[in-house]
């Protein structure tokens, strides 16, 4: 915790998942997504930026062959609550036709955007669109969309770190905290 800034820590009310849990989780996950892609064409795809951090670790304990690509869609802009409007920032790489596509997320939160990627990504014909979230805030849904793999839920607070930002700060945290309301109110 040496590289960490006190201002950082100081806009931390508490710590919600420490590195050992998150550890926990993405070999848990790992394990079930081996288990269900064996033998299958599997590509993870990481919505950029807050899901790098989650797929790098979750990668590490996946056992079947696997490739990854990358997309970046925005819909939240420096704000708290999504626009409901989403903007695709950078696409896949390459085509995932006849591929069992696994999208990586870190927070599925009111489900907009993902609905919109999942839609999005089936229109391209792979064998299968599944999600795996990080985390889960499912009382803030308000699109019918679902993660077939989730790491766990989190209560509707605003969380940080491990990946998760606000505007673009507090993302290299090692555990997920709920960041302090006068923060993110100013």
């Amino acid at each position: 915790m040496e590289v960490l800034t006190n201002e950082m820590l100081n806009d931390i009310e508490k710590v919600l998942i420490t590195e050992e849990e998150i550890c926990a989780i993405a070999k848990r996950l790992g394990a079930a997504i081996s288990r269900d892609y064996e033998g299958k064409k599997l590509v993870l795809v990481s919505v950029l930026k807050g899901s790098v951090m989650f797929m790098a670790d979750l990668m590490r304990y996946i056992t079947v062959p696997c490739r990854i690509d990358f997309m970046s869609v925005s819909s939240y802009g420096s704000g708290v609550k999504t626009s409901g409007v989403v903007k695709i920032n950078k696409d896949l790489d390459k085509a995932i036709e006849g591929e069992d596509v696994l999208i990586v997320e870190d927070i599925l939160d009111s489900g907009m955007t993902l609905s919109y990627l999942v839609e999005l990504l089936r229109q391209r014909n792979p064998s299968s669109v599944e999600i795996c979230t990080f985390l889960d805030k499912p009382e803030r849904r308000t699109a019918d969309v679902y993660a077939k793999y989730v790491g766990t839920q989190v209560p509707d607070k605003f969380v940080v770190g491990y990946g998760l930002d606000y505007d673009e700060k507090y993302r290299n945290l090692p555990f997920v905290g709920v960041l302090k309301p006068c923060v993110y109110s100013k």
